[in-house]
């Protein structure tokens, strides 16, 4: 692979989990950080749903399938993250 391919994969996965991290704090309301730490646990989730799913044996390929996998993946990253934010307030 070229350090173009690389660098190019690299954006779109960080496109990729951007914006499931956004659809996964819409999908949560109420239990969103904002955008850039949305984008950020996104970026995350979409590692977290890549395994979940491959643990249960479930192999995506393309677009929308990596999309809706992130949006998964960030949905219980958020999920995780508002619950530990929420046992340090008490």
């Amino acid at each position: 692979m070229t350090g173009f391919a690389i660098l190019l994969l690299i954006l779109i996965i960080l496109a990729i989990g951007s914006i499931a991290g956004w659809l996964a704090g819409k999908i949560m309301t109420g239990h969103g950080f904002g955008f850039l730490a949305n984008a950020g646990l996104g970026i995350l989730g979409a590692f977290v749903g890549t395994i979940v799913f491959g643990l249960f044996g479930f192999y995506t390929f393309g677009l929308v399938a990596g999309i809706i996998k992130a949006t998964i993946g960030a949905i219980i990253v958020l999920a995780i993250a508002h619950w530990l934010r929420g046992r340090r307030a008490v």
